[in-house]
């Protein structure tokens, strides 16, 4: 009996362990192949090769600067930053061979940055152009172990950016490593416009959380951040010429001062960010009226904004003058969107001031919107507004106007067909709110779709994704953002041949969900690609690279 006992339970531990065993193979051969024949850099560079070298990265890596640019305190600063990044998990030597005094030899030992203009001025259109070459220095070569060339500072920290992807830990030998070496990169954006739009009204976002999300802006090398600050909820900005108007915030705690936007403009700039402020005129502006109730029509009329009175557009003009000192980017959003002009058509004195003038509501709403572009023109500012301006009133919008494309398809082609420059923001795609629209639409939607004439296709300035902030706030925001935004990013700055051509998820979804698990590895909450709906949660254990 007792024989049978033992007999048993050695039966019982022999099946538990060829368990055991097969469970672990099981988890072992679902482990995520990396494909290698991929590149992981995002978004993918306009010319490229590579070989089948791997090169250390010295841990001391210096910086070698050379040209023009060679005294750019935006070029130094950026260099430490991604140093930081490179080497977050690496000193270089382990604990035990450091205890044994041994030294560790490198391939690469110095970064060359090659700036050819010393002008840092930062506008639309800027170079941002870099060529990068990483490989072993075998004593014959004049080039560097690894330089970027770069005719201004921008395009420098574009290829910092590069070179940051290249470099990875490796763990067995807890070292820095570029794989597949050496690198010949030349690079340049397709789009100059590459945005991503903040809404601050909605939620208030702190200081921080803005640096955090420019931060992550420049390792997808977006360019523009569109600050939505003021909206009907709330008006949280400070404007010294008009000091009641951020009475309209949501509480005393949730504003911005003069000098916190100064800040956030000076953050983005050093990373080769714009920053598009605007003002959304004449509709959604409710919340003006709390500092200052006369440019409501009337109390039961609150927006939009009282197109009868000089004091209304006296306020516009202080609020510019004042905000033309803190953002120097050429365009100026001035809104003009889902202006509903029922109650101008049902206030008294609005009314009798449109009889007086022969016009319509429609038509005030025409000269409201005209006349707050020749304010911003007047300080040296070229309008942007979104698409219902173009599409009431396109032969009477000045001309430098850009269109702001978000309703839907088909846009773009009427406004350039006019000659009017476009911002693609199709609602269906890039609305980033819209947590049901998966990655791959975002990636595939097109800015110069149905636009077949090269000449044309040159008026689209680019595009941005979206974050409205109805729904959003610092709980959630990065992984409402992120990375779908990065999708976005690889269109408005990648060849559309090399990434329209071929099956998205064989060769764009694996180096989006490597890119998102580095974004993750940085620090930003960036949420699984492949979800149902966006910024949720994993739905089970697995691996960052396959969710």
């Amino acid at each position: 009996m007792l024989a049978d006992s033992f007999k048993i339970s050695h039966v019982l531990v022999l099946i538990f362990a060829f368990a055991l065993r097969d469970s672990q193979s099981l988890r072992l051969n679902s482990a995520p192949e990396i494909d290698d024949s991929l590149t992981y850099v995002w978004p993918l560079p306009a010319e490229f090769t590579s070989g089948n070298d791997t090169l250390s990265v010295d841990p001391g890596l210096s910086l070698a600067v050379g040209g023009n640019g060679e005294n750019s305190s935006i070029l130094r600063a950026a260099f430490d930053r991604y140093r930081r990044i490179v080497f977050k998990h690496s000193e270089g030597v382990s604990v035990f061979d450091r205890l044994r005094g041994r030294r560790s030899v490198y391939d690469i030992s110095k970064l060359k940055v090659i700036v050819n203009s010393d002008s840092e001025e930062l506008q639309l259109g800027v170079d941002e152009s870099y060529t990068l070459f990483v490989a072993k220095n075998d004593g014959q070569s004049i080039i560097e172990e690894a330089t970027i060339e770069a005719n201004t500072v921008y395009g420098a920290l574009r290829g910092l950016e590069t070179f940051s992807q290249l470099c990875a830990f490796d763990y067995e030998t807890k070292s820095v490593l570029v794989y597949k070496a050496p690198w010949y990169i030349q690079d340049k954006p397709r789009f100059s416009y590459r945005g991503l739009l903040l809404d601050t009204s909605r939620h208030f976002l702190p200081i921080h959380v803005i640096k955090q999300i420019i931060e992550s802006m420049s390792y997808a090398k977006l360019n523009v951040l569109h600050w939505h600050i003021i909206d009907e909820q709330s008006f949280p900005l400070e404007v010294p010429s008009y000091p009641n108007l951020w009475k309209g915030s949501y509480t005393k705690w949730e504003r911005y001062t003069v000098e916190d936007a100064y800040e956030i403009v000076n953050f983005a700039k050093v990373r080769g960010i714009n920053v598009m402020a605007e003002v959304d005129i004449p509709g959604h502006a409710e919340s003006w009226g709390t500092g200052y109730p006369d440019l409501w029509p009337s109390p039961s009329c609150r927006e939009p904004l009282d197109v009868t009175k000089n004091v209304t557009f006296d306020v516009i003009s202080g609020i510019l003058t004042d905000m033309r000192k803190i953002f120097p980017f050429e365009l100026f959003h001035l809104g003009g969107d889902e202006v509903n002009t029922d109650c101008w058509s049902s206030t008294p004195h609005v009314k009798q001031w449109l009889q007086d003038r022969n016009m319509t509501a429609k038509d005030a709403y025409q000269y409201f919107v005209l006349k707050a572009q020749e304010v911003a023109i007047s300080k040296n500012w070229t309008p942007v507004n979104w698409e219902e301006t173009f599409n009431t009133f396109a032969s009477n919008l000045n001309p430098r106007t850009i269109v702001h494309n978000w309703l839907g398809a088909g846009v773009c082609p009427k406004a350039v067909a006019k000659g009017f420059r476009c911002i693609f923001s199709n609602q269906g795609f890039w609305y980033l709110d819209h947590l049901d629209v998966p990655w791959d639409e975002v990636y595939t939607a097109e800015p110069v779709e149905g636009i077949n004439d090269i000449s044309m296709q040159e008026l689209v300035l680019g595009g941005e994704v979206c974050m409205w902030g109805e729904t959003a706030d610092t709980s959630n925001i990065q992984q409402t953002i992120w990375p779908r935004a990065a999708a976005a990013a690889e269109r408005l700055w990648s060849r559309r041949d090399a990434i329209s051509t071929r099956n998205i998820t064989l060769t764009a979804l694996p180096r989006l969900q490597y890119f998102r698990c580095l974004l993750n590895r940085r620090g930003v909450q960036a949420a699984p690609v492949a979800n149902k709906y966006a910024r949720s949660p994993p739905t089970g254990p697995g691996s960052c690279y396959e969710q």
